[in-house]
């Protein structure tokens, strides 16, 4: 039994894929890099690694495996334990176990499981359509310095003045202070007429400012703010019904033990999904969905999407 196709799917949609009693696949965002070595450039992905430790059924690839191929939960299960049972075997033989389009399980010295991930595989689907490629180095030309060229400094030749122009100089500073004085008379003359004409215009300007009546016709446009409503990502999941009714009765039960529980729509199977809670926070969630496993639920699980799209 293969659940790599399963598998494929759901790591295109969530963050954590766990096979209980083998590990968990992990996605992490990564974005696009520069190879300066080789001149490549990379775009944004979902960077996959393997977790041995985590185990614990979640619920999310039994539930999904009993959505598509029409069986129920535990049939799914039993799909799993097969699966898990087959890649142990392999794997304690000395062999690869190769996941299509995910990687390859292998183990080392010490037992350990070791994931190679497919690397031609990018499961962000912000990315769809980028590939990485190589780009030609730039030469840069260098600017030829160029050649200071010398400054040629003029000296000015003296002369010696006339005797005439002595006195020519001295007829035209007379001059000159003559008209200087009486420029001097004749701007202080239009200074004192313009202080005058600037305080008659202030009284005249002032009388009507007081009798004058200032009305507003057209007032500025209320503002209006828009507040985005914040994204709540991650919901821990209490189950899907297929009857409206159902969902709603389990909401009604979960609200009496205290949870927020909601109906989130209806998902692309035609199951109204019924949520326990909501949050903006993966840490937040995960804690919320740990406790209900331990109390509440045991097939619980955490969906990831944004329902506001």
């Amino acid at each position: 039994m293969q659940l790599d196709h399963y598998i494929t799917d759901l790591l295109y949609r969530y963050e954590c894929i766990i096979i209980p009693g083998l590990g968990a696949f992990l996605t992490q965002n990564q974005s696009a890099g520069i190879d300066a070595a080789t001149h490549s450039f990379f775009p944004p992905t979902k960077r996959l690694s393997f977790n041995q430790q985590l185990q614990t059924n979640d619920g999310l690839l039994a539930n999904y495996i009993s959505v598509i191929d029409k069986c129920s939960y535990e049939a799914g299960l039993e799909k799993i334990r097969t699966f898990t049972k087959n890649a142990k075997q392999e794997l304690h033989l000395g062999n690869t176990f190769p996941l299509k389009n995910i990687g390859s399980l292998s183990l080392n010295k010490q037992g350990a499981i070791v994931f190679e991930p497919e690397s031609s595989i990018n499961f962000l689907t912000d990315s769809f359509g980028l590939s990485s490629f190589i780009s030609p180095e730039i030469s840069r030309i260098q600017p030829k310095s160029s050649t200071e060229k010398p400054v040629i400094l003029f000296t000015p030749e003296k002369r010696v003045a006339l005797p005439f122009t002595k006195y020519a100089a001295i007829g035209l500073l007379a001059l000159g202070l003559s008209g200087f004085g009486g420029m001097y008379y004749f701007s202080s003359q239009v200074h004192t007429h313009n202080i005058a004409e600037k305080q008659k215009a202030s009284s005249i300007l002032e009388n009507q400012m007081q009798q004058a009546t200032f009305v507003l016709d057209n007032a500025l446009p209320s503002l209006v703010v828009s507040v985005k409503k914040p994204v709540v990502n991650f919901h821990v999941i209490a189950g899907a019904f297929r009857e409206e009714n159902n969902a709603l009765s389990r909401i009604e039960e979960l609200k009496v033990k205290g949870f927020p529980a909601r109906n989130i729509g209806v998902n692309k199977f035609g199951l109204h999904q019924v949520v326990y809670s909501s949050h903006l926070e993966k840490n937040e969630a995960l804690t919320v969905l740990r406790n209900v496993k331990r109390t509440e639920n045991a097939d619980a699980w955490l969906l990831v999407e944004d329902l506001n799209k």
